[in-house]
């Protein structure tokens, strides 16, 4: 039996969410070694609801593999994950996917070939009388998307690969969130985006943390993390060397974090 708790596809996002602020996932002394390389040691996070965290580091300090425990690809061979309070075990995506956790990953893992709703139904297909239920699914994946204010599409039955960058991500964003989604995981969404549509996606992700979700960020991108960032932590070779309120950082310093974890008269 799973640790996770089973919540109903098509679901409208948070329907009981804590109160913003108040911890949704966290994540206590974890650590991670792959042969005999330490990817992450002792690492701490919190995630609360209604707020953007912005994950940084450097190249190689880990935020991919906290974010795969978090996500269930990984097992962490060390430390703790609590889910509202209360220790779970998230050996698969498919427990994440029951809490309410979603990850929209880099490569977006979107089917070009397929329409929007075609993917964002993908292997979650709705069936009435053991056929495809098409009118359903297009009709949550619309309401789901204007419910997000994803207003740029011509039609959400075109292809997606012929979207713009900005728009395909929205789309996989809009796909995460439709599950009974409470925190998501955002790995790098505004890579290679021009200034339009990086605008588009930042948007996004603020309307997601005024529905109450908790979301994380991964960015190298400085403008974007105190664009919308709520809190910052900083990853240094696979340790947490420091997470607080975004206001409490300015750009130097979480570079100096980044680069040498906070040791050269910083914080």
């Amino acid at each position: 039996m799973s640790d996770a708790t089973v919540a109903r596809a098509g679901a409208q996002p948070n329907a009981a969410a804590p109160p913003a602020g108040e911890a949704r996932l966290q994540v206590r002394a974890l650590g991670k070694h792959f042969g005999a390389v330490q990817a992450l040691s002792d690492v701490d996070l919190d995630l609360p609801a209604g707020q953007v965290t912005a994950l940084c580091g450097d190249n190689g300090a880990g935020k991919t593999v906290l974010t795969k425990c978090i996500a269930g690809i990984f097992q962490p061979d060390d430390g703790q994950i609590l889910w509202e309070g209360k220790p779970v075990h998230i050996r698969s995506p498919r427990d994440a996917a029951h809490l309410g956790i979603e990850t929209v990953y880099q490569d977006l893992a979107l089917a070009d070939n397929l329409d929007i709703v075609q993917n964002m139904f993908l292997a979650r297909e709705r069936l009435r009388g053991g056929l495809l239920d098409e009118d359903a699914m297009e009709r949550d994946a619309a309401e789901t998307l204007a419910s997000l204010r994803v207003t740029t599409v011509r039609s959400i039955r075109q292809p997606v690969g012929s979207l713009s960058g900005g728009q395909r991500q929205s789309v996989a964003v809009a796909k995460a969130v439709m599950w009974n989604s409470k925190l998501v995981l955002l790995d790098e969404p505004t890579a290679a985006l021009g200034v339009v549509q990086t605008k588009m996606v930042l948007d996004l992700v603020r309307r997601l943390r005024d529905r109450g979700l908790a979301v994380m960020v991964i960015s190298h991108n400085l403008n974007d993390v105190f664009e919308v960032a709520d809190r910052i932590a900083v990853l240094y070779l696979g340790r947490m060397v420091i997470q607080d309120a975004a206001s409490a950082f300015d750009r130097q310093r979480v570079v100096q974090y980044m680069t040498s974890g906070g040791t050269n008269g910083s914080g």
